[in-house]
């Protein structure tokens, strides 16, 4: 008798205890009562295309600098240039790849901020490289007998410094406060930068753009004067000197108009855009704007025949015996 008891009693404790649940459950907000689901996270197609472009641009740009520092007979001041281009280039790969981690792996608005300072700093002195270089190219036209000087190596170095310090500057704002966390309503095209400093780059974009195309037209006026020389004084001169200025007409112009298509469009749509914009449109003017760091190898270290001549050197050297030596024949005597 006694255990019937207790199995009554027991079974009137979980009765009461089951109801008293109920209406305690029953008394709590909605709020706490819904168990989150793991959500997997959707990976945006344009940030891959993103990270995988920066991948390829750091693998471009760590070939540029590897020849050029395992080669002792490219430290000319132009060498030095292409080399920081490279350099700044090689950053802006990695700064993208590490805005792909932070984006879909670590959630962390500190990291976010260095992510985007890193970016800012790469993409600035790339574009400050790309003016140094263009000023290289004409003081080597305009002061031609003093441009091998120990003067210009000084230059040279003094004017790599300012631009490193200058986009380090650029590039730490973000952390020291200039940014849109905490008032989204301020954000620029490309969060965590705001309006006010993506309206600041685009500004100094354009300038350098200005300044770059008021250099080609000066070298263009070089070039000619020096044509009319040639062509004055031929029977006394070689035609190795036309054909070298003509080569840095070409070349600037390449410049010019891969920068002009690559760059204008992202710094005209900075100015009138903001975060409230269709993202697509940030992603089709910042694609062409980073594929700029692809293309810059190609301009200014891959066309240059002694970077051309180390590289084949180092391919020679990675390839087996076999294949860098081919039988002789008739012919080779």
């Amino acid at each position: 008798m006694r255990l019937i008891a207790i199995n009554h009693l027991t079974a009137l404790l979980s009765i009461y205890l089951s109801i008293y649940l109920s209406i305690y459950l029953s008394s709590l907000p909605s709020c706490y009562l819904v168990i989150p689901e793991p959500v997997a996270a959707i990976v945006n197609p344009w940030d891959v295309l993103l990270c995988v472009t920066g991948t390829l641009m750091s693998c471009e740009n760590a070939v540029v600098i590897a020849l050029i520092a395992y080669t002792p007979t490219l430290r000319a001041p132009m060498f030095v240039l292409i080399g920081s281009l490279a350099f700044a280039d090689l950053l802006a790969g990695l700064g993208l790849i590490l805005n792909f981690i932070v984006t879909y792996i670590i959630d962390s608005g500190f990291v976010t901020l260095l992510s985007a300072g890193l970016l800012i700093t790469a993409f600035s002195a790339s574009v400050l490289n790309i003016l140094a270089i263009t000023v290289n190219r004409y003081l080597s036209l305009y002061n031609a007998l003093t441009y091998h000087t120990e003067g210009t190596v000084t230059f040279t170095y003094v004017t790599l410094m300012l631009m490193w310090v200058m986009s380090t500057t650029l590039g730490s704002l973000p952390v020291l406060g200039w940014n849109c966390l905490e008032d989204e309503s301020t954000c620029s095209i490309c969060p965590p930068v705001n309006k006010n400093n993506a309206a600041a780059l685009a500004v100094s974009l354009l300038l350098i753009f200005a300044l770059i195309l008021q250099l080609y037209l000066q070298i263009c006026k070089i070039a000619f004067r020096h044509a009319q020389q040639i062509a004055v004084q031929r029977q006394f001169m070689t035609t190795s000197h036309s054909s070298s200025t003509t080569k840095g007409v070409s070349t600037l112009t390449t410049i010019l108009g891969t920068f002009a298509f690559c760059w204008i469009p992202l710094a005209m749509y900075s100015l009138v855009a903001d975060s409230r914009t269709p993202v697509i449109y940030t992603y089709a003017t910042a694609l062409p704007a980073i594929c700029h760091s692809i293309i810059n190898p190609m301009i200014y270290a891959f066309r240059n025949p002694e970077i051309l001549r180390s590289l084949r050197i180092a391919c020679c050297w990675c390839m087996p015996y076999s294949f860098t030596m081919r039988p002789r024949t008739p012919s080779d005597v």
